[in-house]
């Protein structure tokens, strides 16, 4: 779907300023029935036609002499009084048979006329949402003129441009700013696109690691010293905790020491003497 769209922009960007319409008015209608009533055939079996009867048919409805108090056309270009190009207006027969189709300003509703425009809008209005937006390149070549512009136009709204249709009102840009383009569409339909000059961004891996560890580094040398006091007084504090319990361990290390001395400690001399 994309690729037939970006087809018809490109065919509309690459046409001249006139356009081979449809100069034939929209086809009629006309509704007619049998005079005399076929007979029912039975299921499965053709219908039994009369060779002259059942040939004889009447007129019920024909839109071409319907009147019609004016005509329809679809105009080519701007005409006063009347409205812009594409727009559907309803005229006299006069104006539109004596001045508006022999002139070229409109053509008849058909539906190949109006798939024409119904393109030119979409069109228009597509490259109206459009915005180019440009990285300043760190070398000294670097510049933006009508070649760039119309390789960024490619790569980045996937639209291929003629030389001829797009407008650049500077040879050549090097700055840091905005500037603009303008595109004719069909020859007759200018568009103006913003373009941006931003500047150069990395966005390589090792660009994006390298500045990621330098703001968490940034992040760590930069702290509340309200913070910073709190942890110093609970280091403190988890310090002289240390400090008591491993006193104390000392203090049961070497009771239980003596305990165990005592117990082990040889008979005495009386006790042998018994």
């Amino acid at each position: 779907m994309w690729s037939s769209g970006r087809r018809v922009l490109q065919d509309l960007l690459s046409q001249p300023a006139v356009r081979s319409f449809s100069r034939t008015p929209t086809q009629n209608t006309v509704v007619v029935e049998r005079w005399w009533q076929v007979p029912l055939s039975k299921v499965g079996s053709a219908p039994r036609l009369h060779p002259r009867r059942h040939r004889i048919y009447k007129l019920v409805e024909d839109t071409k002499v319907a009147p019609k108090e004016k005509m329809e056309l679809i105009l080519t270009q701007t005409v006063p009084k009347f409205g812009g190009r594409g727009d559907t207006v309803f005229v006299k027969k006069s104006v539109g048979r004596n001045k508006l189709l022999p002139q070229g300003l409109g053509v008849y509703p058909s539906p190949e006329n109006k798939q024409i425009f119904a393109e030119e809008l979409r069109t228009v209005e597509r490259l109206k949402c459009c915005k180019l937006k440009i990285s300043q390149i760190p070398v000294e070549e670097f510049q933006v003129n009508k070649e760039i512009l119309n390789r960024q136009l490619q790569k980045q709204l996937r639209v291929v441009i003629p030389p001829h249709a797009l407008n650049f009102p500077f040879e050549s840009v090097k700055d840091l700013g905005d500037y603009w383009c303008e595109v004719t569409v069909n020859g007759l339909d200018k568009v103006r696109i913003p373009i941006s000059v931003v500047p150069y961004e990395d966005v390589s891996a090792d660009h994006q690691r390298d500045l990621k560890a330098q703001m968490q580094q940034a992040a760590a040398g930069i702290s509340d010293p309200a913070e910073d006091e709190d942890a110093a007084v609970e280091t403190e504090a988890g310090k002289d905790s240390e400090r008591q319990v491993s006193e104390t361990a000392e203090e049961e290390t070497a009771a239980s020491t003596q305990t165990s001395e005592d117990t082990t400690a040889p008979p005495s001399d009386g006790s042998k003497k018994d």
